[in-house]
């Protein structure tokens, strides 16, 4: 059975469904559909099939004109009609995986979709997981539901775990360019999913099991929250000792060996660092393991933006200016340099923060031009000389390259700088982060 599936592969006649039209599903949608397979984008969102079938991208990784070409190919359409699967040889499953409460995942969307494949999926197909969740999901989960009424595994069925890798607005390394971790129910499993991703993807890297896969996920994840974590600390450390934490950083990166820099700044963001290591913290709990670096890194990150408002606090005190009730202008809302992204910004809690301290917030965003999320409710200002003197001090939340780093700087009274982007500025009005 697997030589059909294999030579469909091959020759590129087998019906992709990439099930979730995200900042994952949909990037593999378009390159599948580039490489000449057709492809079907399967989204319960109507919003975001009717932007696909109208050729107009709503991630930023995806130009709206690549898009425009896979569809007007005739290779790539998007539906909210999940019966498809029944015409279907491989299944993509690339459905969000938040956090249920504090350090609890919640796979609601992954069942939903592997129920949803149950009832449709021909015989013959493969499935793949790329949503992001603990070790064992596959196993213990997915493979039973997907096995109900007798089906087989290696026989009827294939089934894999390759863990999504994507940085979003990084232009080096797209979905195509970064190798793909892949990880088979069975050895027959792992081969098809390699060979289909081989189709777009250069560097596949075969592991023993998803469970191996998914571990991999959450160690590469765990890895950033942790030295995140860590640096933020330090930068703590360094306020009470009166060390500039940037610059010992900087003296640190001259080492050719045994040191990787991480920045401090007001936590981590998007979906992947603040939930995926959670979801590691809670599978160990239930096996009798608590990960003391993850909780304590997780815990570290999420206060940053308090912590930054207290120093900030005790900075301006030090030079007679009062906090409560100041005009507080914020530079960035979205939680990753020139990235559209709001997914669990720290600059949306430091905003929320500001405001239950009473101080008037105002914020300014090159490509956010309106807030409406949470309690917060505001439109970014127009940055000019008038507006930036009313404020009585300006925060460097992201470093976006499309604002005027230096008319801030020359027209605003004071500047907390968060991301350091005065690093060879000595002026009065700047305060350290």
């Amino acid at each position: 059975m697997s030589t059909v599936l294999k030579n469909k592969i091959s020759k590129k006649s087998a019906k992709v469904a990439v099930i979730g039209l995200g900042y994952v599903g949909l990037p593999l949608a378009v390159n599948f559909a580039k490489a000449g397979y057709q492809v079907f984008g399967l989204d319960m969102d109507q919003d975001r099939v009717d932007q696909v079938n109208r050729k107009v991208s709503y991630i930023s990784d995806i130009p709206t004109s690549t898009l425009a070409k896979a569809v007007r190919s005739g290779k790539l359409q998007a539906s909210t009609d999940f019966t498809l699967i029944k015409e279907m040889d491989v299944l993509i499953i690339c459905v969000p995986t938040p956090l249920k409460r504090k350090y609890t995942p919640d796979i609601t969307y992954i069942l939903s979709a592997v129920r949803t494949i149950r009832k449709h999926f021909k015989r013959n197909s493969l499935v793949i997981l790329e949503s992001t969740t603990y070790p064992g999901t596959t196993n213990e989960l997915i493979l039973p539901e997907l096995q109900k009424g007798g089906r087989k595994v290696g026989k009827d069925f294939f089934l894999s775990f390759s863990p999504e890798r994507i940085d979003p607005g990084n232009k080096q390394y797209d979905v195509t360019r970064i190798p793909k971790v892949v990880g088979g129910m069975t050895p027959k499993c792992g081969a098809l999913t390699e060979s289909l991703y081989k189709k777009i993807i250069k560097e596949i890297h075969v592991v023993s099991s998803p469970r191996a896969a998914e571990m991999t996920k959450l160690l590469e994840n765990s890895f950033r929250i942790i030295n995140i974590g860590w640096i933020n600390e330090v930068a703590m450390m360094c306020h009470k000792l009166d060390i500039d934490i940037w610059e010992v950083i900087e003296a640190a990166k001259t080492k050719p060996f045994g040191f990787m820099p991480f920045y401090p700044g007001l936590g981590v963001g998007g979906h992947c660092i603040p939930d995926d290591p959670l979801y590691l913290y809670w599978k160990a709990k239930h096996h009798g393991f608590s990960s003391k670096y993850i909780k304590l890194s997780a815990d570290t990150n999420s206060n940053m933006p308090a912590y930054a408002i207290e120093y900030l606090k005790s900075e301006m005190k030090k030079r007679k200016k009062r906090f409560a009730g100041a005009k507080i202008l914020v530079i960035g809302a979205t939680y990753k340099k020139d990235v559209k992204d709001l997914r669990k910004s720290p600059p949306l809690k430091l905003i929320e923060l500001l405001q239950e301290k009473k101080c008037k917030v105002d914020y300014y965003d090159p490509i956010i031009p309106y807030l409406n999320i949470g309690q917060i409710d505001l439109t970014s200002v127009k940055l000019s000389k008038d507006v930036l003197k009313k404020f009585d001090c300006v925060i460097t939340a992201t470093d976006h390259t499309d604002v005027n780093w230096n008319f801030v700087l020359n027209n605003s009274r004071l500047i907390f700088d968060v991301k350091n982007i005065y690093a060879k500025k000595d002026r009065k009005n700047i305060i350290r982060f």
